[in-house]
């Protein structure tokens, strides 16, 4: 008798509402009694240091927002994002936008700082514009635009041939120099990491396709056999 009653009351504490049924034996949740009631926990979220900033709008640059969907409009083009419901944008006087939190909770934290950048990119993008400058180093290696096309010899067989997307000017300097230059940031990152995986910088002797800021952490040599 003893021994079902143990049985009984050791089952009644592995009741879980995640398990469901576990080799035979159905798991079900169970509550434990505390002093005072249930004991919660809140979780505060902390403002982000970016997201609070606000956002300069020059006077070249239109804005038309239309619920959670967000299109500006400047000298160099025009882009366009959708906000989640977590994430508000306001515009207040004297050409300013503030990217606010509509809720409080752990996952509006974590966009507000992301949406506060991708916004303000897009302002600068259209206004001033982006670029990136790629740099080949190597004996040999070299890159000519030939229309529509950038092409760049790297060692391989046959020259690599690749089609400049719209929107973007690559520009070849002493046959050497890349720049990628663009409204768009994240398609001129896009654009130039393609062209740097080609032929990425090795480390022994530096050879490859380098961003023009890319420190290439150099490695030394295998020393040859002693005779």
């Amino acid at each position: 008798m003893a021994s079902l009653v143990g049985a009984s009351v050791q089952s009644s504490y592995l009741r879980c509402p995640f398990l469901g049924d576990v080799n035979g034996i159905r798991v079900s949740g169970f509550s434990t009694p505390r002093a005072g009631g249930v004991v919660r926990k809140t979780v505060e979220c902390k403002e982000s240091r970016i997201g609070k900033q606000p956002i300069t709008v020059p006077s070249s640059v239109t804005l038309t927002m239309d619920g959670q969907d967000f299109k500006v409009k400047g000298p160099l083009g025009e882009l366009s994002i959708s906000y989640p419901r977590e994430i508000l944008l306001e515009k207040e006087d004297a050409g300013v936008l503030r990217v606010r939190k509509a809720v409080e909770t752990r996952r509006a934290n974590q966009m507000h700082g992301l949406f506060r950048t991708l916004t303000d990119n897009m302002v600068v993008g259209v206004s001033k514009g982006f670029e990136k400058k790629l740099q080949l180093i190597g004996t040999g290696y070299r890159a000519t635009i030939e229309g529509k096309d950038i092409v760049l010899n790297l060692g391989f067989s046959h020259p690599v041939r690749m089609t400049i997307p719209d929107g973007l000017q690559v520009k070849v300097e002493e046959n050497t120099r890349i720049t990628v230059s663009g409204y768009d940031k994240s398609a001129i990152g896009q654009f130039a990491a393609s062209i740097r995986k080609w032929r990425p910088p090795e480390p022994y002797k530096g050879k490859g396709v380098k961003y023009a800021d890319e420190i290439v952490r150099r490695k030394e040599g295998k020393a040859g056999k002693k005779k």
